[in-house]
């Protein structure tokens, strides 16, 4: 028996995965993701801060020529053995995500993430299938959630930029693309920030320009790691030109036409972009009928068909079974009990390599026949966080 159907079936169809580390050169981290403070530029100051966690992830990290080997890639833990996540789906497939999703991507199409920055990030963009399919990846559409758990405080600049002002014009956002490299070029002078509230959320379609704030976010998204920074100096640190310029085929760098054309100027220019964009969360049935079973259960991201995600409670002192369609990576972002066979636990604390008891992979059969949670907790809920992928069954996507 292979080493992932052995932790298929200790885990009776829950797989426990060891925590994702990723930094990023570009950000200061917001020091809220539970890593020991001796930890955050373990990697090397030249590496850059760890600002994320990668959650069910089968994504590498694009980090340049110091990426390191698997970073970015989710790890199965069995016994004293490490299985990535992405090896396990090529190997047996359709017994973690299941018939559906496997006949259709062969792979699992998503991933999630907590990114967590001291201050804002610059100004940016994630490129659509076409213009993604020119350089060998997928586009990326993503979507935000605010844990209340992770935002003790709300960092230097707690609001997001979305979009452009609408009565901007093209060439006066190439403009600032062409003064990329003369200091500020001052891109957000043409759009408009939103204050960030914790327990809410945001959708961002493929070619939107965004510049996300600094509350700690939770991040579920198509599983590719593209995009172009369009801001030149954020937080007065300089935004290195290559960023702009990353996700571009070699033979349209310097075409600042390009860079525009990767915009979605009609959704960029929309009037009513909070009120397309903004999510707050949706009881999944009556909050009365939920409560008399033990729990709460909210949709959080439900406005694409690439991925959704869910918020799970289960009210102190109860056991419950949830049953959902699709298979789903997930995280524990409060209390402690049993899922399954699994103890899970919230850690205060965690080293960098260091195991935890806070993250899962459900598959598809489990889910469809119920997991068990147990909630010993006289007086804390167990708050859990569910990333699905495409085309949930049990979501009707609400159209933007």
């Amino acid at each position: 028996m292979s080493s992932i159907k052995k932790a298929l079936e200790q885990g009776q169809g829950i797989l426990r995965l060891a925590p994702t580390w990723v930094p990023r050169s570009f950000c200061v981290p917001g020091r809220r993701i539970k890593l020991h403070p001796d930890d955050y530029y373990v990697l090397g100051g030249v590496r850059g801060g760890i600002d994320e966690r990668w959650l069910s992830s089968t994504t590498p990290a694009e980090n340049g020529p110091l990426t390191g080997e698997n970073e970015g890639l989710s790890m199965i833990v069995h016994n004293d053995e490490k299985i990535s996540l992405k090896d396990a789906i090529d190997e047996v497939g359709a017994e973690i995500i299941g018939e559906r999703l496997w006949n259709e991507y062969r792979a699992w199409p998503m991933y999630s993430k907590f990114f967590d920055n001291m201050g804002p990030l610059p100004h940016h963009i994630h490129h659509n299938d076409e213009k993604a399919a020119l350089v060998g990846q997928n586009g990326k559409p993503e979507a935000y959630y605010f844990p209340p758990q992770l935002n003790n405080h709300g960092g230097d600049f707690p609001y997001t930029f979305f979009g452009i002002t609408p009565g901007t014009t093209k060439e006066q956002i190439k403009e600032c693309l062409m003064n990329f490299t003369e200091g500020d070029n001052k891109i957000t002078n043409y759009s408009a920030a939103q204050r960030l509230e914790p327990g809410t959320g945001w959708f961002v379609p493929p070619g939107v320009l965004h510049a996300p704030g600094s509350l700690c976010t939770y991040e579920p998204q198509k599983a590719s790691d593209i995009f172009a920074m369009y801001q030149s100096l954020v937080n007065e640190a300089i935004v290195p030109e290559e960023l702009l310029w990353k996700g571009t085929p070699k033979d349209k760098i310097g075409d600042y036409d390009e860079l525009v054309s990767v915009i979605d100027w009609e959704l960029n220019t929309d009037p009513n972009i909070v009120e397309k964009f903004f999510m707050l969360p949706k009881p999944v049935k009556s909050l009365a009928e939920m409560q008399a079973e033990g729990f709460i259960e909210n949709w959080i991201c439900y406005k694409s068909e690439d991925f959704s995600a869910k918020e799970l409670t289960v009210l102190p002192g109860q056991t419950v079974t949830i049953k959902d369609s699709a298979a789903y990576g997930c995280i524990v972002m409060q209390g402690h009990g049993k899922m399954g066979v699994w103890d899970i636990e919230t850690p205060a604390l965690i080293r960098y390599g260091q195991l935890t008891n806070d993250e899962f992979f459900i598959t598809e059969k489990a889910a469809k026949e119920g997991v068990v949670i147990s909630n010993p907790s006289s007086t804390d809920p167990i708050v859990i966080l569910k990333h699905f992928g495409p085309k949930n069954p049990d979501l009707v996507v609400e159209k933007f």
